[in-house]
């Protein structure tokens, strides 16, 4: 089976930021360590040369005297005075027939400095030498050999020393390092947040704050400059959207809601229980607006139409919502209504408000009367009942008109 790595949780940026520097800081302090430890030996081997050629060039002018007068007991009496001072671990003076005059040896067969003696022969690998002269002439030498333990305690001092410093110096890099990724990753998350918010909340009005780093900061400018750009764009968008929705929804002539948002609306009234127990449907059909039309032209019907539209929006107010369907069939849905009375009320307070004539802006002034029927919303279980009733209502309304004009 495949293994889901979809799953398996991503390290934040201020971790990983964090691990990779002290991974940084470590390495580069023991590559550190390890160069000064080994130029601290180099610099002890040559100190240590020098410091026991000195001694042993200090040694040769008290050694002088004993070679010239053969007095092998007063050499070694000298190296022992001199070797019990911790300078050396042997020394050995040969005289002018490469034969061993005298000898010292600090005890090695005691020493146990495992470590001190490989440092020892690496750093000196042969004996010291030093000529012992007498009025120009050679007379001797002196080979004196290093002591292990002066050594080794030098180079764990040095190493001591050294690591005390490294470590010192890592944790203030340590410091130095995290504070200054501080300002990284908070400059980070300020973006972060802000691109976050933008894409999955929209909110094209939020903007990244200033930065201390120079680089965020420029950076933070930008990207505030391309958020201005799109909430510009955003907004041009959403104003678009609005007026196609408008002109998608509203008829173009009258301004009023068309067929498709009635449909809507009614959708979404028969679907609510608590609209529906207070909630009614009219429908109205001009009775004479073909005459209109025949006898002063399209123009003068738009007129009136737009005039009928206006008094229904100024009747029904905020209350009651008016729609045009197409022609001079309109509606209104009713909200707030009770009971049939209530409606047969609004329906002839409706009928008045298209008594008085209308101006068709030609110089002449028509009149137009509505046929109006009424559906109770809490008496019809769906949306084509709702309509079929005010429908049939609406038509019946009409045919008694005719009736009663002929």
């Amino acid at each position: 089976m495949d293994k889901d790595f979809t799953s398996t949780p991503r390290p934040t940026f201020k971790r990983t930021l964090r691990r990779n520097s002290m991974i940084s800081v470590i390495i580069t302090m023991t590559l550190i360590w390890l160069l000064l430890c080994f130029a601290s030996v180099v610099t002890l081997k040559q100190y240590a040369q020098k410091n026991l050629e000195l001694t042993g060039a200090t040694m040769s002018h008290s050694l002088e005297a004993s070679l010239v007068f053969n007095d092998s007991l007063a050499a070694n009496e000298t190296l022992a005075a001199l070797g019990k001072q911790g300078q050396f671990a042997a020394a050995e003076v040969i005289n002018a027939h490469k034969k061993r005059f005298a000898y010292w040896s600090w005890n090695p067969e005691d020493n146990n400095d495992t470590l001190g003696a490989l440092v020892s022969r690496w750093l000196f690998p042969v004996p010291v030498a030093q000529p012992i002269m007498h009025n120009g002439l050679r007379i001797g030498e002196i080979r004196l050999t290093a002591r292990d333990s002066l050594i080794s305690h030098f180079i764990w001092t040095s190493f001591a020393v050294l690591t005390g410093c490294i470590l010192f110096a890592a944790v203030v890099a340590l410091i130095i390092t995290q504070s200054l990724h501080r300002g990284m990753v908070m400059a980070l998350q300020n973006i972060t947040d802000v691109v976050h918010d933008v894409r999955t909340n929209r909110n094209f009005s939020r903007r990244v704050k200033d930065g201390r780093i120079e680089e965020f900061h420029q950076f933070g400018e930008d990207f505030n400059s391309l958020l201005d750009e799109m909430e510009e764009w955003q907004l041009k968008l959403q104003a678009k959207n609005a007026q196609l929705l408008r002109t998608a929804m509203h008829d173009p002539l009258t301004g009023l809601a068309n067929r498709a948002a009635f449909r809507n609306s009614i959708a979404a009234l028969m679907n609510d229980p608590s609209a529906r127990t207070n909630s009614a449907l009219l429908f109205l059909d001009g009775d004479n607006f073909k005459f209109i039309n025949d006898t002063w032209g399209h123009a003068a019907g738009d007129c009136v139409l737009i005039e009928v539209a206006s008094r229904m929006m100024e009747f029904g107010d905020k209350r009651h919502q008016s729609y045009r369907l197409g022609g001079d069939e309109f509606a209104m849905v009713l909200y707030g209504v009770h009971s049939e009375l209530e409606v047969q009320h609004i329906c002839a307070a409706l009928s008045q408000q298209f008594i008085r004539p209308f101006d068709l802006h030609n110089g002449q002034k028509a009149s137009m009367s509505f046929s109006i029927g009424f559906a109770l919303a809490w008496e019809n279980a769906s949306v084509e009942a709702l309509l079929e009733r005010a429908d049939r209502n609406m038509y019946q309304v009409k045919n008694q008109r005719t009736k009663t004009i002929s």
